[in-house]
């Protein structure tokens, strides 16, 4: 991914569709997990317009909830304005109807939801929000032909040879480079380990620690915590500052891991956090009540900080709608079915995944300004080449660096 333009705001210590009406739930009917279509958009369509299914399986119960859920009603609110009209393609009007099945976060669930999409629903693709449900889903992909989009920042998943395997969000190995020059010039080069750990995590933690050493750092705690098991972080944080460590490395979901962070402000713990790109600050910082507990913290740009032609938009009408704070999650996923729904109109067709695939910058480049709500350059490699940001709790003021 080009990389030429980076900010990093420094936050201070004060830094689908009604298209569809479908009940939001992390279960099905009889109260059991998986099984059913949790969410699943209800289309008007007139005369001879027809309806093109697209697939998403996500956590949408479980401690990765709230995160599913903003990928999917970011693909829901461009559903819903797509369909306002539709899109043509050889003279058919078709009109977007979007599946979602709950995962739980658990990569063979996602794998079999997948399947059921593909063979149920004839979905030529699949949004998939998590590594380990991607890999899982690469298996058979190319042979069941349809497309997963990848809404994880694992550069792994295009490593594998999978031809119909697009990586919506930036590669995560984007952000070290910058997350450590900060942390070692504001508090030091002793780095204590608490990632989630889902694979994401254990992939995540191998790319920074050898950054991290390789910059002169040391590693003083090597630990991991499973936030669909733990809900109490005292004894792991505890051991973790018994290390004297000057930064933690924390991340995974943004409400445990802002529990992680608050747990380490109870104890005394004063230096620096890392935060793996998945937990967001502005999400933080509602579940904590206030930038004051995350100072210190360096992890993505907030979206509310986009200046792109769609954003204002996409942000007021993302809180009107969900009542929630627009994020990275929901707007990157929002765009990505604006550019998908392009790809397939250059392609000339709704199911060929290989088509669909291969007209992918084009359809990038086919995007209207005001549907910009982040600055989206192209298809690099079979992913989207974004523009990166990252920001920093400091001060109590908002101080911009430029790379």
């Amino acid at each position: 991914m080009k990389n030429s333009a980076w900010w990093f705001i420094g936050l201070g210590g004060m830094l689908m569709v009604s298209a569809g009406c479908a009940e939001e739930t992390g279960t099905d009917a009889d109260g059991q997990n998986g099984g059913e279509a949790e969410v699943e958009t209800e289309v008007d369509v007139e005369g001879d317009e027809e309806v093109v299914n697209i697939g998403y399986t996500g956590p949408l119960s479980g401690p990765a909830a709230y995160y599913g859920e903003n990928t999917l009603n970011g693909m829901r609110m461009a559903a819903e304005e797509i369909n306002e009209e539709g899109f043509e393609i050889d003279g058919v009007t078709y009109k977007v109807n979007v599946i979602a099945y709950d995962d739980m976060y658990l990569p063979n669930e996602a794998g079999t939801n997948a399947r059921r999409l593909v063979q149920e629903n004839d979905t030529s693709v699949v949004f998939v929000p998590h590594s380990g449900g991607v890999f899982a889903t690469q298996v058979f992909n190319e042979e069941e032909e349809f497309l997963i989009a990848a809404y994880t920042s694992e550069p792994d998943v295009l490593e594998q040879g999978n031809e119909l395997t697009l990586r919506i969000p930036p590669a995560y190995t984007m952000y070290p480079d910058f997350f450590i020059d900060y942390q070692m010039e504001n508090f030091g080069e002793r780095l204590a380990l608490l990632p989630t750990a889902t694979q994401y995590g254990k992939d995540w933690t191998e790319t920074i620690v050898p950054e991290w050493e390789g910059a002169g750092g040391e590693i003083v705690f090597d630990g991991e915590i499973d936030f669909s098991q733990d809900t109490d972080f005292y004894n792991i944080v505890s051991n973790a500052l018994n290390s004297d460590p000057d930064v933690l490395f924390v991340g995974g979901a943004s409400e445990p891991t802002a529990l992680v962070i608050d747990q380490a402000k109870e104890l005394g713990f004063e230096g620096g956090f890392m935060v793996m790109d998945q937990a967001k600050l502005e999400e933080m910082e509602a579940v904590l009540g206030g930038y004051e507990r995350l100072e210190g913290a360096v992890g993505v740009l907030p979206q509310l900080k986009s200046d792109a032609a769609g954003a204002e938009a996409f942000n007021t009408g993302y809180q009107e709608q969900y009542d929630r704070i627009p994020t990275s999650e929901s707007a990157f996923n929002y765009q990505a079915m604006y550019v998908l729904v392009e790809a397939m109109k250059a392609s000339g067709s709704v199911d060929d995944a290989q088509a669909i695939m291969a007209a992918m910058d084009e359809g990038v480049k086919a995007l209207d300004e005001e549907d910009i709500v982040w600055y989206l350059e192209g298809v690099e490699d079979q992913g989207f080449d974004w523009l990166g940001g990252a920001a920093a709790v400091e001060n109590g003021e908002i101080v911009i660096l430029e790379e």
